[in-house]
């Protein structure tokens, strides 16, 4: 299945995280720690990237990063990389450290900053590393203990943080370390990992609200989002593929009833394949449009090519796909 484009310019707030390949550990002990730490740091200091929040587990890690003169790709290449040479030539393997690409959630600061603080600070807690609130005060491996003034990682942002709770350091720490407290009992947040997707309305009045896992925030963040010229053509315009199918089918005088049907009819393979391909363009899984068009989804990534390259020769095709595209811009 096609890779869903990374939101990634200089000033967005990053979730990021990151675990072991097959859920095995990337951290055998403290010495593995130490050298992660040591890396992050370097990279911070020598990008101007900014660490708001960040928790080493056994098998995963969490960092809330904004990028401000650097993509964040860049830096996490350089921290994965750097970091997975060293482990395998200090424990003599070979081979892929982490799973698939990190995930990397881009978040509406105004609303979320702070929840993700006491989220990544919490999980040490929340998968047992530590037994209670003081423990985590003095573990060395999150960015809590930075925080509360126990350690320091040059790179992070701690006072940033301590501002939203009190001009002074220390009533500061007070109210944040309250914070903290008062989300031990919440548990896993599917919304703050991208388990639970935001949603961003289409335009028009009576249209529905389509979904992004890479995001983090309320319609009109999503829409500012939209509006930033490096984006605009990495947060597609989605609707329901049922309406893609309709309008495709509307466009190649056919019936939707084809289109979902096995007939090989060189117009029906042509609507099938740009639907496929358009389908995807606004993310939507291959599951989930081989279920509409009773298809395998084998089958819907190759129709997806042949509709890619359908549409690269055929103007009129062309003028199809960008219609379904802004289809509710348009109606």
């Amino acid at each position: 299945m096609p890779r869903t484009a990374r939101l990634d310019i200089p000033d967005l707030l990053q979730h990021v995280i990151v675990r072991g390949i097959e859920r095995r550990d990337i951290f055998m002990d403290d010495d593995d720690r130490r050298d992660f730490v040591q890396r992050l740091q370097y990279l911070l200091e020598q990008t101007g990237v900014e660490c708001l929040a960040w928790s080493l587990m056994s098998n995963h890690f969490h960092l809330l990063l904004r990028p401000r003169q650097t993509i964040l790709a860049k830096f996490m290449r350089r921290l994965l990389t750097g970091y997975a040479v060293s482990f395998n030539l200090r424990y003599k393997r070979t081979g892929h450290l982490f799973q698939n690409r990190y995930k990397s959630i881009v978040c509406d600061e105004d609303s979320y900053l702070l929840e993700l603080v006491r989220y990544i600070h919490l999980n040490p807690l929340r998968v047992g590393i530590v037994p209670d609130l003081v423990g985590l005060d003095r573990f060395p491996w999150s960015g809590h203990s930075g925080m509360m003034g126990k350690t320091t990682l040059p790179g992070q942002n701690t006072e940033e943080v301590l501002r939203y709770f009190r001009k002074r350091v220390a009533e500061a720490r007070r109210c944040y370390r309250s914070f903290i407290e008062d989300g031990v009992a919440m548990g896993r947040r599917e919304d703050l990992v991208g388990s639970r997707r935001s949603s961003m309305k289409q335009p028009g009045a009576d249209s529905k609200p389509v979904f992004d896992s890479r995001i983090l925030g309320d319609t009109d963040f999503v829409e500012r989002l939209r509006e930033h010229d490096a984006l605009e053509i990495r947060i597609p315009a989605q609707e329901p593929i049922q309406e893609i199918i309709s309008r495709v089918a509307e466009q190649f005088s056919v019936s939707p009833q084809a289109i979902s049907s096995k007939s090989r009819m060189a117009r029906i393979l042509d609507a099938r394949s740009t639907v496929c391909y358009a389908a995807i363009e606004a993310g939507h899984s291959g599951a989930e449009i081989a279920r509409h068009l009773r298809m395998t989804r084998s089958g819907v990534f190759t129709a997806m090519k042949r509709g890619k390259n359908l549409l690269a020769s055929n103007d009129s095709s062309q003028t199809i796909f960008c219609m379904v595209r802004n289809s509710k811009s348009t109606k």
